[in-house]
């Protein structure tokens, strides 16, 4: 495990390179499309998640117009998001839970959001994070890599890298911890060609000191 000070050295360099930690999900104040925005984010990307919910909230603007759509229909609208056929199962399987467990709401507990189809570890720790503000660490792809790679975890499940970052990083610095790997995975530390040699935390990165070897 990485030492207290070397931890500390990372996440100040990290929080020079990526001022500003948020979400890339659009947040437009209404949580419920927080949380299909985040249910359609699976294997796809924020812009495009993104830009397809532009206009699916004019067709579906409400908990209860989710849960009386007709999935083939709701398939189509959500279509280049990719899994379209899940994604539109879950989200309106989801809606009628929310409508007849919740009131409509979006519930605060792991579990309960567990519970729920389409949301799994990685969402519901994204959504008690930035709707509830709740100290979380979100693990993606984007974060393994880094975590990995700069030695926070050595493991490829999800939730032991989340448990070896949450046992060494500050609580209050989680929400933005994830935020910033994946900043960093998408500007510098890709999956492949990674840019280290124009990276600020190669000196203190374990794999970026490998490459800086072979060079």
């Amino acid at each position: 495990m990485l030492s207290k000070a070397k931890v500390n050295i990372i996440l100040s360099i990290l929080e020079e390179m990526y001022p500003v930690a948020e979400c890339s999900l659009d947040f437009d104040g209404n949580d419920f499309h927080f949380l299909v925005r985040a249910i359609l984010s699976a294997q796809c990307t924020d812009k495009r998640v993104n830009e397809v919910t532009k206009t699916l909230f004019d067709k579906y603007p409400s908990v209860s117009s989710f849960a009386q759509a007709q999935q083939e229909a709701l398939a189509k609208d959500i279509k280049t998001c990719g899994l379209y056929n899940s994604k539109s199962r879950n989200i309106i399987k989801t809606s009628q839970i929310l409508e007849e467990m919740y009131d409509g709401q979006i519930p605060i507990e792991s579990e309960d959001l567990e519970s729920l189809p389409g949301v799994g570890r990685k969402v519901a720790n994204l959504i008690r994070g930035e709707l509830f503000s709740i100290p979380a660490v979100v693990v993606d792809t984007h974060c393994m890599r880094v975590a990995k790679r700069l030695d926070f975890a050595d493991s490829d499940q999800p939730l032991r890298v989340e448990k070896d970052l949450s046992s060494c990083v500050p609580k209050d610095k989680w929400i933005t911890l994830g935020h910033r790997f994946v900043a960093h995975g998408r500007a510098l530390c890709s999956a492949r060609s990674p840019k280290c040699n124009s990276c600020a935390l190669e000196e203190v990165c374990k794999y970026g000191r490998s490459q800086a070897r072979k060079r």
